[in-house]
């Protein structure tokens, strides 16, 4: 399973692009009377999106694999001045955790799980966490993006501060993809260090997706696609889960 570890300093600039207060609004929008509910920020990353529930009034706790990403969410609390308890967690080990009303597992996450096994292993995980009735939002990339758009590269991004190559190639299993990444940072003296860091990511086709949720006991699944509110189509990119518990 890849952890971030250099590139999570520059995650934030590179994803400007996310309409994290859509993704909200899909959650509260779902939810009655959210102040005061709980929430399982899965993946949490730098701990943007638990920020955002927090504000909104949810208790939040965040779970991240990555200790950089968690200690750039910890200066982002701490400034902002709010609490969130933070776990050093991997998604497929949630022991620990009872009675949540709402679970979050944002920005293709789960597509960083290489086997099967582990995404179910996730998702039952996720479903013991929750209390009865308690709802799971996760998205994931399609197997449109994986299979054509992510093989269209290689891409290029370049600012004042940071600049990186991404190249990506197939993975061995159907729907996978290996994201070689070489980036520059700009250092305190304006010169550029370079890091390089390759990622792994695989999804699965909506069908497949509905049948581990209800393998792990989900119930009453909606499927909406690319940050509106209707159905996948066959150049979706990102697909969106909702279930109950």
């Amino acid at each position: 399973m890849t952890s971030y570890k250099e590139f999570a300093h520059i995650y934030d600039a590179l994803m400007t692009d996310i309409p994290y207060d859509k993704y909200v609004e899909k959650v509260i929008s779902n939810v009655e009377n959210v102040k005061g509910k709980s929430l399982l920020d899965i993946g949490c990353g730098t701990g943007v999106l638990s920020a955002k529930f927090a504000e909104q009034g949810f208790l939040v706790q965040a779970v991240d694999l990555s200790e950089e990403m968690l200690a750039i969410a910890a200066d982002r609390f701490q400034k902002q001045g709010i609490s969130i308890p933070l776990f050093h967690v991997s998604m497929t080990d949630l022991d620990g955790f009872e009675e949540i009303d709402v679970a979050v597992l944002s920005i293709d996450s789960l597509n960083y799980l290489e086997e099967e096994a582990q995404v179910l292993q996730t998702l039952h995980g996720i479903h013991e966490s929750l209390a009865a009735g308690g709802q799971l939002f996760f998205d994931v990339h399609s197997v449109y993006k994986m299979d054509v758009l992510f093989l269209d590269g290689p891409f290029t991004y370049e600012d004042e501060d940071v600049a990186y190559i991404w190249h990506t190639e197939p993975g061995e299993y159907p729907h996978s993809v290996y994201h070689d990444l070489t980036f520059f940072m700009k250092n305190k003296i304006g010169s550029y260090d370079r890091f390089e860091e390759s990622h792994f990511q695989r999804s699965y086709d909506v069908k497949e997706y509905l049948s581990f949720l209800q393998q792990a006991g989900f119930s009453e699944i909606k499927v909406t696609a690319d940050w509106a509110n209707e159905s996948p189509e066959e150049n979706s990119e990102r697909i969106f889960f909702h279930a109950i518990k």
